[in-house]
């Protein structure tokens, strides 16, 4: 069975001028929080069980979804403290019953081809993959350099006419990050995948879906549009 953690637990400081009150993944979407469009997206590629990292108003979300969406289990790990990223990772990896899950973001749009993602990450038996973004004139996200499937080396925010930038989509071994955590709480990005960069160990694939990150209250707006209910 497919297993992922959505990472949930933001309070969405940027955004609470124009959808206050509520979780950011709880921002309304064409109609729809936007935790249901990543379900739904989920759903299409046969994840069987979700398990969402909530903090911030994590009652909001659970009243809404509930422990099903569809045919799909919903668990809920939920945070008494901010624990970053990694921390919020591996807290909610303890519900996960396989030996790897996906991990996505709560307030990012990348819609990619899953099972083409998963076939390049177990037919390499890799440890951990990330999809990649090809961006133009961008100055927002800091990028990724590769090698081929590799990573090499993770870059700062600056404007870039062209580059590569982390999607926020994992896919992860379980061991792999629960042997690297430096501690309860830390980050995901600076804490782990920035310090094994050049280990040779972190994978990646690059995909040409579209790409909004709803945190930011221009793209939310945007995401009106691109994203259609139910698809």
């Amino acid at each position: 069975m497919r297993e992922a953690i959505i990472l949930a637990g933001g309070m969405g400081t940027r955004l609470q001028k124009v959808v206050p009150d509520v979780p950011k993944p709880m921002a309304p979407v064409s109609g729809k929080p936007f935790l249901y469009h990543l379900l739904k997206w989920l759903e299409e590629f046969n994840v069987g069980k979700v398990v969402i990292s909530a903090g911030y108003k994590a009652d909001v979300i659970k009243r809404y979804f509930g422990d099903s969406f569809n045919l799909m289990s919903l668990v809920y790990a939920v945070e008494e403290k901010p624990l970053g990223t990694g921390g919020a990772v591996t807290f909610a990896a303890r519900l996960i019953s396989g030996s790897g899950y996906l991990i996505i973001n709560g307030d990012t749009w990348f819609p990619i081809d899953l099972d083409r993602f998963w076939s390049i990450h177990s037919k390499s038996e890799n440890n951990f993959s990330i999809a990649l973004k090809r961006m133009k004139d961008f100055s927002r996200y800091g990028t990724v350099e590769c090698n081929g499937d590799t990573i090499t080396r993770f870059n700062e925010k600056k404007y870039c006419k062209e580059g590569l930038i982390n999607g926020g989509i994992y896919l992860a071994e379980k061991d792999f990050v629960e042997s690297r955590k430096p501690q309860e709480v830390f980050s995901l990005e600076k804490d782990l995948l920035e310090k094994e960069a050049a280990s040779g160990l972190i994978k990646c694939h690059i995909f040409e879906d579209p790409f909004i990150d709803i945190g930011i209250p221009e793209d939310y707006h945007e995401a009106q549009f691109v994203i259609k209910q139910g698809k």
